[in-house]
């Protein structure tokens, strides 16, 4: 399947959203499934996300998929949560080999899955609301998109990987990282602004929701407005 350019789409959206809003919900399911049909090496992708304390597979583009997300949750360890709670993509170059997450690799392997990538997604607030978990029959395959990955969560380092040793896909996905990155960062912005009387982050998020809302305008026009408003 060719790119469409809806998956880098979908992850701007979702780095623009609300943190309570419906739409993070179909947001994760389109980015599964996309991720699984664009990025030429992926076998298989799904979207973890928590729930009620723990942990729920929230969108997959297989059963496959789904079976190695919870045999993380049954361990309450794997890449998939270390990407949700650590904030870092979490990359497994060779699953038979790793040592670090026993259940993780013995489902993985006898489904014939060799290696995987963890992607932390976020929302408005800039907090990691889900992992997007790629999953791949072939060693050494998401090599190069893993070091893409990495350089996209470090605007300062985004010239150091060759966009072209990249296929379609693995470009789209991280072009769509890249930007949501560079969002995440002007929303921040404004939050730092908008709590800058001491109130803390939290109140500055809700008084950016709240203005947001009441002009019917998204929260990222809403944000760089707020930066203009306050540039010396």
């Amino acid at each position: 399947m060719q790119p469409t350019g809806l998956l880098q789409e979908r992850l701007l959206a979702l780095a623009g959203t609300p943190d309570d809003s419906f739409r993070i919900g179909t947001d994760l399911v389109v980015i599964a499934q996309l991720a699984a049909k664009l990025i030429a090496p992926v076998e298989c992708a799904s979207v973890t996300s928590r729930d009620e304390g723990g942990y729920a597979t929230v969108a997959a583009s297989s059963d496959l998929a789904a079976a190695v997300d919870q045999a993380q949750y049954d361990d309450k360890a794997g890449p998939c949560l270390e990407a949700l709670e650590a904030h870092y993509p979490a990359a497994v170059p060779d699953i038979a080999a790793t040592m670090t997450w026993p259940g993780f690799r013995d489902t993985a392997t006898r489904s014939g899955l060799e290696t995987s990538l963890s992607i932390p997604l976020f929302a408005g607030s800039g907090t990691t609301v889900a992992a997007l978990n790629l999953y791949s029959r072939r060693s050494g395959t998401l090599s190069t998109l893993t070091t893409a990955v990495w350089a996209a969560y470090d605007p300062d380092s985004t010239d150091r990987w060759d966009h072209d040793a990249l296929e379609a896909g693995g470009r789209e996905l991280t072009a769509g990282l890249i930007g949501a990155v560079a969002l995440r960062t002007m929303i921040q912005r404004a939050i730092t602004v908008l709590s800058a009387d001491g109130t803390g982050p939290d109140h500055g998020y809700q008084v950016l929701c709240d203005r947001a809302a009441e002009t019917g305008a998204s929260l990222t026009d809403t944000a760089a407005q707020v930066i203009e408003q306050h540039q010396p």
